[in-house]
């Protein structure tokens, strides 16, 4: 377990009403505390009318409870939650441009088979790369890859869920 004061990554799940500026809302309050806001991911839920923010911080104890009850002020926030790592389901999107050209192009691709990732665009001298998984996934396929020259990178934030039959769900409409 982490000291309280030392800086780790957290990820928090925040239900929301859907109202118009929410987005604007959320991050604004980053940026007016000043908290390193890593990642924020939006998404409509199961419930018309609610939505789903996934926000990725990396924080100490002390900052994360911090934001987390800066989160629960707003009034279109219905409940925020942290999630750990062993608790739940967190996966991103990643594209990557490798540099692949006739000589190399095999292995390249079985690189991307070994990681369940997949071509999506075949060029010349360079192929296209979707994965999708654990950030942990994301960073090892990255690491593989690099050998082979990585010419252009894009990845999503991550959304994430908890494990289990409990749902998050709404306490207020």
């Amino acid at each position: 377990m982490p000291a309280p004061h030392e800086v780790t990554r957290h990820t928090l799940s925040v239900l929301v009403e859907d109202v118009e500026g929410i987005t604007s809302r959320v991050a604004g309050m980053f940026t007016r505390r000043g908290y390193n806001l890593v990642g924020i991911v939006s998404a409509k839920t199961e419930t018309p009318g609610i939505s789903r923010f996934t926000i990725v911080v990396d924080a100490n104890e002390v900052v994360t409870e911090q934001v987390t009850k800066q989160l629960n002020k707003l009034i279109p926030v219905i409940k925020v939650v942290e999630l750990d790592d062993e608790t739940s389901v967190a996966r991103g999107i990643m594209l990557v441009k490798v540099a692949a050209d006739n000589t190399n192009r095999p292995q390249v691709v079985d690189a991307v088979n070994i990681f369940r990732a997949r071509v999506v665009d075949v060029a010349q001298e360079s192929v296209i790369v979707e994965a999708t998984g654990s950030p942990g996934k994301l960073r090892a396929l990255l690491d593989v890859l690099e050998p082979f020259g990585i010419r252009e990178l894009i990845q999503s934030g991550h959304v994430a869920l908890s494990r289990g039959p409990k749902a998050m769900a709404p306490t207020k409409l």
